[in-house]
């Protein structure tokens, strides 16, 4: 489903202020003056699951940042076959500047709000502002890293790493926001049914549902209801994620 004009929500008024993803913004380092022009630019948009962000190929006229929900990125064949090629999270980017035209498919996988700016008047801003500049290109490298991260989760790792990887993503998403200390156990309900689980990670809804258990029965999480998750022990976690950082991500 494509996005339609009969959508826009242009009338929403916020308060930067409360903004629960405001810690970890592409505004999150900006001066007093440079908030108020973002304040003044912005407008939100809210999608429901399954609709269509940008499509490839769609010319782009807004940049933004995802301010809940979670999002999807993908590319599809001739044929049909898609490929999912990493996830959008609460904080994360959508959009480059320069780019007059969408390379992939972003895709709402739950109820998604767009904090958005018109992206001619934020190119006018990025090339004067001291701190757009610098956490746009933070963020680049981030996003990158995240890349790389879904290749290995989708190439080599088992479905139980998949899950643990996946999950561990979403943890430290929530933590980064909170601010929350790496050794406290993080609470968050999980934003995607498992059927969704399913076809971002390359595997069946049965075998989601047997390594959520595992893990559950194993104590490296605990789960209320159907998507209350919490991780006691992040670094538990990472190690059931499979990855080697040395030591880098939690201190």
């Amino acid at each position: 489903m494509k996005p339609s004009e009969s959508t826009w929500n242009m009338a929403v008024v916020k308060d930067c202020g409360a903004c629960p993803i405001q810690r970890q913004a592409i505004c999150s380092r900006c001066a007093s003056d440079e908030l108020n022009i973002l304040d003044q630019m912005k407008s939100y948009r809210t999608y429901s699951k399954g609709e269509m962000i940008t499509y490839t190929g769609a010319p782009v006229s807004h940049v933004g940042t995802l301010v809940s929900g979670v999002a999807s990125i993908s590319q599809g064949l001739e044929d049909g076959r898609r490929q999912i090629m990493g996830i959008l999270l609460p904080s994360d980017f959508i959009g480059r500047p320069g780019a007059r035209v969408a390379q992939y498919d972003i895709t709402a996988s739950s109820e998604v709000t767009m904090c958005r700016f018109e992206i001619n008047a934020f190119e006018k801003l990025l090339a004067t502002s001291p701190a757009l500049g610098p956490r746009l290109l933070e963020m680049t490298m981030d996003e990158l890293d995240a890349a790389r991260e879904w290749m290995l989760l989708l190439g080599r790792k088992s479905a139980r790493e998949k899950i643990a990887t996946l999950l561990f993503m979403i943890a430290m998403k929530n933590k980064s926001l909170s601010g929350s200390d790496a050794n406290e156990a993080l609470d968050f309900t999980l934003p995607l049914t498992r059927e969704t689980l399913a076809d971002y990670l390359g595997l069946t809804i049965e075998t989601v549902s047997r390594q959520f258990s595992a893990l559950r029965k194993d104590g490296v999480i605990h789960v209320q209801g159907q998507r209350h998750i919490t991780i006691p022990d992040l670094r538990r976690l990472l190690v059931e994620a499979g990855d080697d950082y040395s030591g880098s991500v939690l201190p």
